[in-house]
């Protein structure tokens, strides 16, 4: 299907997007503080091929891995919620994570005894945790998945609550800021082999749910009456969606902290490129999230090197940006009509 006439099919566009996450992954293994290194070089040197290997690859992959998880996130919350601008992190959890890294830093940060405790469970243990029990929270609130409104709602006062809880801790002990900060503001640079196989299984997990359940979210799509008279069984549709979303989100903000408008942004350029069912639309949304957090990565280790910009302010700013000029078309384009 096409969109403005573009002759864009969604084969196609899958194909370019997965190009593109290659090359990027390639691009991000070559790139080091101090600027382009080729890969014969790498495979003369010992030491810069350990470095490519144990730190620029799996960072890369790892990158476009977090961002596939929150692309499929965000079209599965969008596709639940029926509203374009539901993200990820709609459900509390980005506020659990948060509230999961003040209390282990907080509690185990300082405490010499903690150490085994620490290297067993860490900090991506206690923001994953602290992320499933928001989203278990906000069904709790909400009575269950029946009603789309309340569990919206429920969701937006957990993330409300479990944030100011996060900020009361970070108040109460300044040594868990620094900690802390990382975290906020998203950061790629501690991803290894270990969490890519384990985001990369979880993304195959959850796509071949996503999947599953494509035709219920289409069904979805046309209103909770019109999905009920086609026989759909509302209730357990969204436990596992709910369960999926929480899963995929968990999993990515546990290994790169809070990174911003990838989840709401991916499904958004897909839909400005066509227009599809929702069985290529999670497809399509988790390779461009995966190609947008890698850009980022890229971006923020090469614009300042040998410095680098957290990859949660750069997504944050131009994810920001594009929707401003998104809301702004649209607006144009009703004005002109």
């Amino acid at each position: 299907m096409t969109t403005h006439g573009a002759p864009w099919s969604p084969a196609w566009v899958a194909l370019s997007l997965l190009v593109l996450c290659l090359l990027g992954i390639a691009l991000g293994s070559a790139v080091g503080s101090t600027g382009f290194e080729s890969w014969l070089t790498a495979m003369q040197d010992e030491t810069a091929w350990q470095i490519v290997w144990d730190i620029r690859l799996p960072r890369s992959l790892g990158a476009c891995a977090a961002g596939a998880l929150l692309g499929l996130a965000g079209a599965l919350a969008q596709g639940l919620f029926r509203n374009p601008l539901a993200d990820p992190y709609l459900l509390g959890s980005a506020s659990g994570a948060s509230l999961g890294v003040a209390v282990a830093l907080a509690l185990f940060g300082g405490n010499p005894f903690a150490t085994e405790f620490l290297t067993r469970l860490g900090l991506t243990g206690a923001a994953f945790v602290g992320a499933v029990l928001a989203v278990l929270l906000t069904l709790f609130l909400a009575r269950g998945v029946q009603h789309t409104l309340r569990l919206l709602l429920a969701g937006v006062i957990v993330g409300v609550v479990l944030g100011a809880l996060a900020s009361l801790i970070a108040l109460m002990r300044p040594d868990v800021l620094q900690g802390m900060q990382g975290f906020l503001l998203g950061s790629t640079s501690f991803i290894g082999w270990n969490a890519c196989v384990l985001m990369l299984l979880v993304l195959l997990l959850c796509l071949a749910v996503a999947f599953a359940l494509s035709r219920a979210l289409d069904a979805l799509s046309l209103g909770e009456s019109t999905a009920l008279s086609l026989g759909l069984p509302l209730a357990p549709v969204r436990v596992v969606l709910v369960c999926v979303l929480a899963l995929a989100t968990g999993t990515a903000v546990a290994q790169t902290g809070l990174v911003a408008f990838v989840g709401l942004a991916a499904p958004h350029l897909v839909r400005s490129l066509l227009k599809a069912q929702h069985n290529w639309m999670v497809l399509l949304s988790a390779l461009m999230g995966g190609f947008l957090l890698l850009a980022a990565d890229l971006l923020a280790r090469m614009w300042l090197s040998p410095q680098e910009v957290p990859v949660g302010v750069l997504t944050a700013v131009l994810g920001g940006g594009y929707l401003l000029w998104l809301m702004y078309r649209s607006q144009t384009m009703r004005g002109s009509r």
